[in-house]
């Protein structure tokens, strides 16, 4: 029974060091189930922990916070069934989805609908979670609604997009030039961060109005483009930043009477994550909601995530390792 192990933070990636280590049975208590994980997929926020980035992380444990996989131990009923999901606390304070088997409170079970497959169901998770979080916050769009999207081919961006185009809102997207189109992305409208007319452009497709939502998966680069393009009242959500120290214009936030929600989707455990994905379930099975068709994360082998994690980290993507091939 494999599982990635880390013993401790590591600086940088350069000195970063995961063993493959035998994994002892697993104890299912009472209240619990066993998962015997199929595929898992590594996260930037994976990478973060490792480098001790994220202060909540404990040492040793396996990481890994999403993962779909089969239930062996537990309520009779869900045993054999397959499931899916993450956690702000899975692979993070507690043993994650790098490893064969994974053990969760039986409240957190979430069953994956046969439409979706299990490579997908893999990287849903922490995305997903963080754009339920972030509408749920902000408010759910409205039929008619406009919603812009900063950061628009990452994997939240994507989702934030899908999500908002099931509630009937009409959806800008803003993009690196050099980011192709996703095939299936749902946005309205693309435009590139480069062009020098951004603001005039985004401004026209709103009819002059402003945007009621932004939904900022990148942070810094939008922050002062966002005091422009607003509405009054906007709402702004805040997921990530690329710097920290970030020059603000107070006086037009006041004025506009904005109102920026922050999310971090490590604030929600196993049972709540899945909760919020449970929201999703019906919209997913009936195909309403039409996941995007993302080219395939690169498959790893627990032996290589080492590799695994440098390359990931670096790519800014989602990696995805076969935890049945060990």
């Amino acid at each position: 029974m494999p599982a990635l192990f880390l013993s401790r933070p590591c600086g940088q990636l350069s000195d970063l060091h995961i063993e493959v280590r035998e994994q002892a049975p697993p104890v299912c208590g009472p209240t619990e189930a066993v998962i015997r994980v199929r595929w898992a997929a590594i996260n930037p926020s994976d990478v973060k922990a490792t480098l001790g980035q994220m202060p909540q992380a404990v040492f040793p444990r396996t990481p890994g916070r999403d993962y779909v996989g089969v239930v062996e131990q537990g309520p009779s009923a869900w045993i054999g069934k397959t499931v899916f999901g993450s956690g702000g606390d899975v692979g993070i304070t507690r043993d994650g989805s790098h490893a064969t088997h994974l053990v969760l409170p039986q409240r957190a079970l979430l069953e994956k609908p046969a439409n979706v497959s299990d490579v997908q169901a893999a990287t849903l998770g922490v995305a997903w979670v963080t754009v339920v979080d972030g509408y749920a916050k902000a408010g759910f769009p409205q039929p008619g609604d406009r919603v812009l999207v900063g950061g628009a081919m990452g994997k939240v961006g994507l989702a934030a997009a899908a999500i908002a185009r099931l509630y009937g809102a009409t959806v800008v997207g803003i993009k690196r030039a050099a980011s192709a189109p996703v095939a299936g992305h749902a946005f309205d409208h693309l435009l590139d961060l480069e062009d020098p007319k951004l603001t005039e452009r985004l401004m026209d497709l709103s009819g002059g109005q402003g945007y009621p939502v932004l939904f900022n998966t990148v942070g810094s680069p939008y922050l002062g483009l966002s005091l422009d393009v607003l509405a009054q009242k906007g709402r702004q959500v805040l997921i990530s930043t690329l710097a920290r120290d970030t020059p603000f214009d107070i006086f037009r936030f006041f004025r506009k009477e904005l109102t920026f929600y922050g999310c971090d989707s490590l604030k929600r455990d196993t049972v709540a994550a899945n909760e919020m994905l449970r929201t999703l379930i019906p919209h997913l099975a009936s195909g309403r909601l039409q996941l995007p068709a993302e080219e395939r994360a690169r498959v790893w082998r627990m032996a290589d995530a080492a590799q695994a994690f440098r390359e990931t980290f670096a790519s800014g993507g989602v990696g995805l390792i076969d935890v049945a091939a060990g």
